[in-house]
């Protein structure tokens, strides 16, 4: 499950991450961060389901994270889409390529919902849900 994590400016500088990986055994992949010494964010993939998923969230919830559940990440309107390819270089995550007839072709699993791709269409053919 991809989860964004918000650290509000008490909590930034507490090691909630590293506490959470010692305490459970998972290994929590950072996908993206963006950390200041006012404030942090940062998306991760954190391998579990169910009950323990809920379990582990509510260990960020209690050390004052705010927690955001990361479900479908963003949507392309093909109709609007001109495949210009003013999306795919900044990419961070190689989310986006072209496909072999050169239409826009999107990977959900690389996306980490960073919004780069949004600005940079110039037709705004790309949101973020």
């Amino acid at each position: 499950m991809r989860v964004r994590l918000i650290y509000s400016p008490e909590v930034v500088e507490k090691p909630v991450l590293a506490e959470i990986i010692a305490k459970t055994g998972l290994l929590i992949n950072i996908l993206e961060a963006k950390v200041n010494a006012q404030k942090g964010e940062l998306v991760v993939s954190i391998p579990s389901t169910g009950k323990r998923l809920e379990e582990i969230l509510a260990m960020f919830r209690e050390a004052g994270v705010r927690v955001q559940k990361v479900t479908k990440v963003l949507q392309i309107d093909y109709d609007r889409c001109t495949s210009c390819g003013a999306c795919i270089s900044p990419c961070p995550t190689r989310a986006l390529r072209f496909g072999p007839d050169w239409t826009l072709e999107f990977d959900e699993e690389k996306c980490v919902a960073c919004r780069t791709c949004v600005n940079a269409c110039p037709v705004k053919a790309i949101t973020l849900l």
